[in-house]
């Protein structure tokens, strides 16, 4: 895990303006530096190393080729590189690190078809020293970031857009396209970035550029969700439930396997959760000693699910590590969040994913999680919610939305609360007041695409909050690309997998686990299990209204069936109370009319509106202001 950055540029090649770049990203590799510059091909690379396999200096970067032909700056780790190894026969090694067998296979197979025989999680820049030609590649699932784009007269490209910044060609001028897609799905969707001009290279893609080239190319894909999501409907599992159960667990098994390969300490993220314990659990179940695990618990108990990971921990014999924290700590995290997602991005669970990972990073260097699971295996609530909405007629939906809207959600949490106790625990519904004023407009959606768009959506009409905002292609639109995907559950899998996965979930892990110098891994991405998954039937995903079942069942092999049984939490914290208490006076300063009048950039009428209602307790706005309240605070970081 480390991160890089670079330039074309068609006027010199400036060591300083490099030594700033990879000054930006050294939180990403503390271990080591290096810089590598052709200066009459005006092409210059920066690498930070975070050292996990050959901590020695012939792991230093950027790495050049045994040919001397190709030149690398390289971010994460090539899980079957031994494999590929074995396939170089007449290669004189000088060390063992990843990157020297991936130049190994630049040089003997090409650029390519290296990626494509590459079992991991990566992003690369290299320069092509005989065609004078630049490759930027990216893993196949979005694990590791990548930006480029040109700003005056030189092709910037890096980890984070803070390396971009530190580029004295760079502009920086918001797209309030990107901001109006932000608006809407709490992250800027690939392959925009908040700035015009700059862009994210998309999962599963190659981008080439020539030296005097002055346009930017199309990336051209060598993996997509599409093909495999096709494909995987012509080749379907055919075997039995026990039978996908075992398959399921040897190529998850065999993941976890090569993930936990490192010369440094290594542990997991261990929520409690079905996806995260199943990682922990093959961890385990193969490890000599206790595998380490972290958890961060909080006492307000509708977000805490330290109790769950601690009962799973002591089931599987882990070294367990869990840390309660206090509301103090937890806002003293938000300050950094604009700092170290570097473009606006709202998913609240950043923070208690960045305190996790600094508890991680006291003990390994190295972390796996549990992410991916809900996307491949029919997790997410929506995907049961779409049918059950749709089974419903059209009247009698308008009908329930207008029942759920007769009580404030302060009124159906007390409701909640007050049955609950009658109800066992696995049929109590966490945060009802919220999840009914989430329903209410999903009620009304016309078709499933639509009742979708509603679903994944924070502001449902974005293009009235960001003055001179209009909304370009976006993951919507990519509906019609699955139409072959008869069934909806099916569509919004891919979907997601696509979009939220790599630019929220996946954004989140790395840029929280790295402001900590933390190597975070994911074993459910390894693409083979992907390819996996999109062969199951859906019954082998949902099955009696719930999803990850094939999951599920695997887990049932290691722990007891109470520790599997238990309602779906997500990883939150309680910005709706914080937002009327602690962190009030900071939010009603970012929202101070005047202030949005003299940016520029949102309308104030919408934003004070929500903040007014909010704030009086008769609606909960907490994510439609996170949003607003995380573009502002980013927008601070930009004027100083």
């Amino acid at each position: 895990m480390c991160g890089f950055a670079g330039f074309l540029c068609l006027g010199r090649v400036d060591e300083e303006i490099l030594q700033q770049m990879g000054a930006a990203i050294r939180h990403r590799g503390p271990d080591d530096a290096g810089i590598w510059r052709d200066a009459d091909a005006g092409v210059a690379l920066v690498h930070r190393r975070l050292s996990i396999l050959d901590l020695s200096p012939s792991g230093h970067q950027p790495m050049q080729s045994g040919s001397g032909r190709y030149v690398v700056a390289f971010n994460g780790e090539i899980y079957n590189h031994l494999d590929l190894r074995a396939s170089l026969q007449s290669v004189a090694w000088r060390g063992r690190s990843d990157t020297e067998t991936l130049l190994a296979g630049f040089d003997a197979w090409g650029v390519r078809n290296t990626v494509q025989r590459a079992v991991g999680m990566f992003a690369f820049a290299v320069w092509d020293r005989r065609d004078r030609t630049l490759t930027l590649a990216r893993d196949r699932l979005g694990e590791k970031p990548l930006y480029y784009g040109w700003q005056n007269n030189a092709f910037l490209f890096g980890s984070e857009l803070k390396a971009l910044r530190a580029h004295p060609d760079f502009h920086g001028e918001i797209d309030r396209h990107a901001l109006t897609a932000f608006m809407r799905f709490s992250y800027v969707p690939a392959p925009q970035s908040i700035y015009r001009g700059i862009f994210k290279l998309l999962s599963g893609t190659l981008l080439v550029i020539w030296a005097d080239q002055g346009d930017i190319p199309r990336p051209v894909p060598y993996w997509s969700v599409p093909d495999v999501a096709r494909r995987g409907m012509q080749e379907a599992f055919g075997g039995t439930d026990p039978e996908a159960v075992v398959e399921l667990e040897e190529r998850l098994a065999q993941s976890v396997a090569l993930q936990q390969v490192s010369d440094v300490p290594l542990g997991a993220f261990l929520s409690g959760g079905i996806d995260s314990s199943t990682v922990v659990a093959l961890m385990q179940a193969k490890a000599s000693r206790p595998v380490h695990t972290f958890t961060i618990g909080f006492d307000n108990h509708q977000y805490n699910e330290a109790v769950h990971a601690r009962a799973v921990a002591k089931h599987l014999g882990t070294q367990h590590t869990e840390l309660y924290v206090t509301p103090e700590q937890t806002l003293a995290i938000i300050p950094r969040l604009p700092v170290s997602y570097d473009e606006p991005f709202a998913d609240s669970s950043q923070i208690p994913t960045m305190l996790v990972s600094e508890l991680a990073r006291r003990s390994v260097t190295v972390a796996l999680s549990g992410d991916g699971g809900d996307e491949l295996f029919g997790g997410y609530n929506r995907y049961t919610w779409v049918r059950r909405v749709c089974s419903v007629p059209a009247p009698m939906r308008r009908l329930l939305a207008t029942a759920l809207g007769l009580l404030s959600p302060g009124q159906w949490d007390y409701l909640n609360e007050t049955l609950g106790r009658m109800l066992p625990a696995s049929l109590r519904m966490r945060m009802l007041g919220d999840r009914a004023y989430k329903l209410m407009p999903v009620l009304t959606g016309k078709s499933d695409m639509a009742i979708y768009q509603q679903l994944v959506s924070t502001w449902a009409e974005p293009g009235d909050v960001v003055i001179n905002g209009h909304e370009s292609a976006d993951s919507i639109q990519l509906w019609d690309d699955f139409e072959d995907l008869s069934v909806s559950e099916l569509r919004m899998m891919a979907l997601d997998t696509m979009t939220y996965l790599p630019d929220d979930i996946l954004c989140k892990v790395d840029r929280a686990a790295m402001a900590y110098s933390l190597e975070t891994r994911v074993p459910f991405l390894d693409h083979r299990v992907v390819e996996f998954a999109w062969k199951l039937p859906l019954r082998m995903k949902i099955r009696g209204g719930q999803g990850k079942w094939i999951v599920r069942q695997l887990l049932r092999k290691y722990v007891p069936d109470e520790l599997v049984d238990r309602p779906k939490m997500g990883f939150g914290v309680p910005i709706d109370t914080w937002l009327r208490g602690p962190l009030r006076a900071w939010a009603e300063a970012l929202l101070d009319e005047s202030r949005l009048r003299r940016q520029g950039y949102l309308h104030p009428a919408p934003v004070r509106q929500k903040w007014l209602e909010h704030i009086s307790g008769r609606r909960n706005w907490q994510y439609q202001l996170w949003n607003v309240l995380m573009f502002q605070s980013w927008l601070d970081t930009q004027s100083r």
